[in-house]
C-alpha cells in the first residue's frame, strides 16, 4: 500500500510529499541550525502519518509529548525506570505495535545516552513474529550518534552509538526505521548518517557542515551556499521518498505544539529606581517548608532483585552452633561496621554484598540472620551514614522521607540527615560519595540538585563557597562545611 504525507508546498505552490512505504525501506536524515524548523518538521511528518504507521519518537527535550492527547501516543518517561524496565517496555511496544514519546528531559547527558540505547536495542531485539513497521524519529541524534568522545563515560557512547549505528544500518529488516534529525552535521557520526537514503537540508552557516550537506545532497560546493539562504520553515529534500534532484519545501501547518519555550520579545517593566531598589533588596521572608512527598508504594526494582536473589539462594547449615540471641545484633552490627570499612566494597552490587554480609555471619556464628534483602540494604545505607541505630524515631521519620528517592540515594541523604540532625558541618563532597560508592565529585552534584527538586533537601552556599544543607520536614539544618571543590 502508497501512502503519500504532504510535507507542505515547493517554490511553485504545488503540493510537496514524502512516500511512507518507501522512506520505510530507506530512512531520512534531517539537518538544521536551531531555529531552523526541524523539529516543526518532524512534527508533521508524525501528524500526517498517524494512524498509517506505528511511530516511536526519541524526544531528549520533551518537545513531543504533546502528540499524546491529540494522537493517542502513550509517554513514556526516562526518569521514572531502571533499565531493565525500559527495556520491558520496548519489547511490549513492539509486540503491541504502540505509538510511543520517549521523553528524556529530566535525565542528564549520560542518563539520555544510556536510557535511549537500552530502548532501541529492545525493539531491535524483539522477536521475528513482532517485525512490524515502524517510524523510529530520533530528535537531536548529536546526541546519541556522537562523532567524538565527549564528557560522558567511553562506555555509554559506546552503547549509544552502537543502538544508533544498528538502527540506521541494520534496522530495516526488523521493520524499523529510521529518521534522525541533528543541528550539526559534523557533530553526528558519519558512519550513521551515511546510511540514510533521503535528507532533508534545513538552513545552515558554518562551512564544515554546508560542504557535508552539499556532498549529500550532491551539489557543488560554490552551491552550498544556496543552504545558508534558505528560509526558516525551507528544506531542501531528495532522496527516492522524495525527489530525484534537489526540491526546496516549505513545511506546512501543524496540529499540536511544542511543550517547549520560543524566546520573544516583549516590553521591560518599567519601574522608578526607588522602587527597583525596593524590589531588589527587600528582605526575603522564610518560605513553609513544601509538603513531604508522598511515600513511594511500588518496590524499587533493586529491592525486587534482592529478594529473587534471596529466595533462590540455598542458606548452608551453620558449621558452629547458633550464638546466643542477644548477641546476634551485636554480630550484625560488627559485620555491617566491617563491610563499610572494606574499600573493595565500593561500588559492588547491593545483592552481591548481601552475600558476603550472609557468609561473613556464618563465620562469626550466625547462621541466620534475622535481616530480610530490604531491611539489609536500609542498614547498610544507614551504617554507611555513620548511624548505629536507624530504629530510632527520628532516624525513621528520616527513612520514610526518602522513600521518595532510589534507593542507592538514601546512604548520602541519611548522611546529611545526620550532620543536620546533631548541628555537625555539612558532609563534603568527598565524604558523600564514598557514602554513594563512587569517586565521581561531578555525580555527587547531580545527586544534591537531585534531591533538592524533590523538595527534600535545602543548599545554601555563601560567598566563602561554603555549605549548609537543611532539611525543612524535619526541621534540621546542619553547620556550615567546606562545601564544593574542584578536583585537580
Amino acid at each position: 500500500m502508497t501512502f503519500r504525507v504532504e510535507l507542505g508546498t515547493d517554490r511553485s505552490g504545488a503540493p510537496a510529499a514524502i512516500d511512507l512505504e518507501e522512506l520505510l525501506a530507506t530512512r531520512l536524515l534531517v539537518q538544521g541550525n536551531s531555529g531552523s524548523g526541524k523539529s516543526h518538521l518532524l512534527r508533521r511528518l508524525l501528524e500526517r502519518s498517524a494512524g498509517q504507521v506505528q511511530q516511536v519518537v526519541i524526544d531528549p527535550e520533551g518537545d513531543f509529548v504533546t502528540l499524546a492527547e491529540r494522537y493517542g501516543h502513550a509517554v513514556v518517561e526516562g526518569d521514572g525506570y531502571s533499565e531493565r524496565e525500559v527495556a520491558r517496555i520496548a519489547a511490549r511496544i513492539r509486540e503491541h505495535r504502540a505509538s510511543v514519546v520517549l521523553s528524556l528531559e529530566n535525565l542528564e547527558a549520560e542518563g539520555q545516552m544510556r536510557c535511549a540505547a537500552t530502548f532501541l536495542n529492545a525493539l531491535f531485539d524483539a522477536p521475528r513474529n513482532h517485525w512490524y513497521p515502524a517510524l523510529v524519529v530520533v530528535d537531536e541524534a548529536q546526541l546519541f550518534a556522537p562523532a567524538g568522545g565527549g564528557e560522558v563515560a567511553e562506555e555509554v557512547r559506546r552503547a549509544s552509538l552502537g543502538a544508533m549505528t544498528n538502527l540506521m544500518c541494520r534496522g530495516r529488516k526488523r521493520g524499523l526505521a529510521g529518521v534522525i534529525a541533528t543541528q550539526r552535521l559534523a557533530k553526528l557520526a558519519k558512519n550513521v548518517a551515511a546510511e540514510a537514503s533521503n535528507f532533508l537540508m534545513g538552513r545552515t552557516f558554518l562551512d564544515i557542515d554546508m560542504a557535508r550537506a552539499a556532498d549529500l545532497l550532491g551539489m557543488e560546493r560554490r552551491q552550498a551556499e544556496e543552504i545558508r539562504d534558505l528560509e526558516r520553515g525551507t528544506f531542501l529534500a531528495l532522496g527516492p521518498a522524495l525527489s530525484r534532484r534537489p526540491l526546496a519545501i516549505r513545511i506546512g501547518a501543524v496540529e499540536t505544539g511544542s511543550a517547549g519555550f520560543t524566546p520573544r520579545l516583549s516590553p521591560l517593566p518599567t519601574p522608578s529606581p526607588e522602587d527597583l531598589q525596593g524590589l531588589l533588596f527587600a528582605p526575603v521572608a522564610e518560605e513553609p517548608p513544601p509538603p513531604a512527598p508522598a511515600p513511594v508504594a511500588r518496590p524499587l526494582a533493586s529491592d525486587l532483585l534482592i529478594q529473587s536473589l534471596a529466595a533462590s539462594m540455598p542458606v548452608a547449615a551453620p558449621a558452629v552452633p547458633e550464638c546466643a540471641a542477644e548477641e546476634q545484633p551485636l554480630i550484625i552490627a560488627r559485620v555491617l561496621a566491617e563491610l563499610v570499612a572494606d574499600p573493595d566494597q565500593r561500588g559492588r552490587p547491593i545483592a552481591s554484598i548481601y552475600q558476603d554480609f550472609q557468609l561473613r555471619c556464618r563465620m562469626a556464628g550466625l547462621a541466620r540472620p534475622d535481616l530480610d534483602p530490604i531491611g539489609f540494604a536500609r542498614r547498610l545505607a544507614a551504617a554507611r551514614a555513620g548511624i548505629a541505630d536507624p530504629d530510632e524515631p527520628h532516624w525513621q521519620d528520616a527513612i520514610a522521607l526518602a522513600q521518595a528517592l532510589p534507593d542507592d540515594m538514601l546512604a548520602p541523604f541519611l548522611m546529611i540527615a545526620r550532620a543536620a540532625q546533631g548541628g555537625a558541618p555539612c558532609p563534603s563532597d568527598d565524604a558523600l560519595a564514598a557514602s554513594y560508592g563512587t569517586s565521581s565529585l561531578g555525580r555527587i552534584r547531580r545527586l544534591l540538585s537531585y534531591i533538592e527538586e524533590r523538595n527534600l533537601i535545602v543548599c545554601r552556599t555563601d560567598l566563602a563557597g561554603r555549605r549548609t544543607i537543611s532539611v525543612p520536614h524535619l526541621g534540621w539544618t546542619t553547620a556550615p562545611g567546606e562545601g564544593t571543590r574542584m578536583r585537580a
